[in-house]
């Protein structure tokens, strides 16, 4: 049985791939590759900052790479909703509907860990 941290790696990674899928749609005008770069940039670091916090070397250090994480998740979130607003992929709906749902539940996830790992930290000062 997978634990939270495999499991919330195995939705990141899935997250990614959906951007990569975006590719082939988005890169065939300049604004397209603009935003298709930007959106990769930031959905591949929240990922990877999303991995290096699980192997931090204190409490602050796994906060600090959380919240790097969801400050890449929302402008992985920004670019998904330009990308929508302005129609920049038809064929590819549904992933895009993906892309967006799993986006803002990503962020509510990693926005909540960091809520209670902050909680946590001062209630292990406390002690």
């Amino acid at each position: 049985m997978k634990n939270f941290a495999d499991n919330m790696s195995e939705r990141f990674m899935k997250f990614v791939v959906s951007i990569i899928i975006l590719e082939t749609g988005l890169c065939t005008t300049y604004s397209g590759r603009h935003i298709y770069t930007q959106l990769f940039r930031s959905g591949t670091f929240a990922g990877a900052n999303f991995e290096e916090s699980r192997s931090g070397e204190s409490r602050a250090d796994l906060i600090h790479k959380m919240q790097i994480g969801l400050k890449e998740l929302r402008e992985s979130k920004y670019w998904i909703r330009l990308i929508c607003n302005a129609h920049l992929v038809q064929e590819q709906k549904e992933t895009l509907d993906f892309i967006l749902k799993e986006a803002n539940e990503l962020l509510n996830i990693i926005a909540k860990s960091v809520a209670t790992a902050k909680v946590n930290s001062v209630h292990d000062s406390i002690r």
